[in-house]
């Protein structure tokens, strides 16, 4: 039976604000390969995915987000070892993404704050276990970041541009600074790249409670972490990068702090 198309177009109206919610998942387990296969970028595209135990390459049945590793009860069906939290994790962080984004806003915006959201998701959770905010997702950002103000919120766009220059210069300031003083590097190059994409993103307004709500955070992760050892050293290395990602998601759903 042939369904008229003006009632396809308005299955697919009314169903809008559930295909990123629906997609979620999907998009998260790809987050998951990116994050896992960060040193090698090209099996990022070509790879198979694989049981790291005993490299059985999986087939669809096993990568049903989420529910693949339940029904498996978080063990490889070809080995029986234990796959970890981290696919599920991801995989429902970005789920959740994009359901704090349906809260806040619909059609094309928030598309626009799920693909930001999943982007953050996935430089923080990287920063976080490798020091390293890749310019393959940082430098996107910043195109992106001017292509959403000019679609979403075309009154910002001057403030977008500048916020890119001004965040790029503050950590570059910042960096110099620390190197006169310590005589070593403070704070990365990559920082500097996303405090730019963060100004795509917010605008020089925004860019102030970005850095706050980022060193605030980073503050509480590094007490949470050290207060029942009792222990912490000047010199450990933080990944602000993964707190500026937090700050940015904020800042961008929510507005500068007043």
């Amino acid at each position: 039976m042939d369904v008229p198309p003006s009632d396809i177009f308005d299955f697919w109206l009314l169903a809008g604000p559930l295909w990123p919610v629906l997609a979620a998942p999907f998009i998260g387990s790809f987050l998951g390969v990116v994050i896992s296969r960060i040193g090698t970028p090209r099996a990022i595209l070509w790879g198979r995915s694989a049981c790291p135990h005993c490299h059985t390459v999986l087939g669809p049945r096993d990568l049903v987000p989420v529910v693949s590793w339940a029904l498996a009860r978080g063990r490889c069906r070809h080995c029986g070892a234990a796959l970890g939290l981290f696919y599920p994790a991801v995989e429902l962080a970005a789920l959740a993404i994009a359901l704090w984004s349906a809260s806040l806003a619909t059609g094309p915006a928030a598309w626009v704050s799920d693909l930001l959201g999943w982007m953050l998701l996935a430089l923080a959770v990287i920063d976080s276990r490798h020091f390293l905010l890749p310019d393959f997702l940082t430098l996107p950002l910043i195109p992106l970041g001017l292509a959403a103000n000019a679609l979403v919120d075309p009154e910002n766009l001057e403030a977008a541009v500048i916020g890119v220059i001004a965040g790029f210069l503050a950590i570059i300031a910042i960096r110099q600074l620390y190197w006169w003083w310590r005589r070593r590097e403070g704070i990365g190059l990559g920082d500097a790249k996303l405090l730019a994409a963060a100004g795509a993103w917010v605008g020089w307004p925004g860019l102030p409670s970005v850095v706050l709500i980022a060193a605030l955070t980073a503050l509480a992760a590094t007490l949470i972490r050290h207060i029942p050892r009792g222990s912490f050293s000047p010199a450990e290395r933080v990944p602000f990068g993964s707190s500026l990602c937090f700050g940015i998601w904020i800042v961008w759903l929510y507005g500068p702090l007043q």
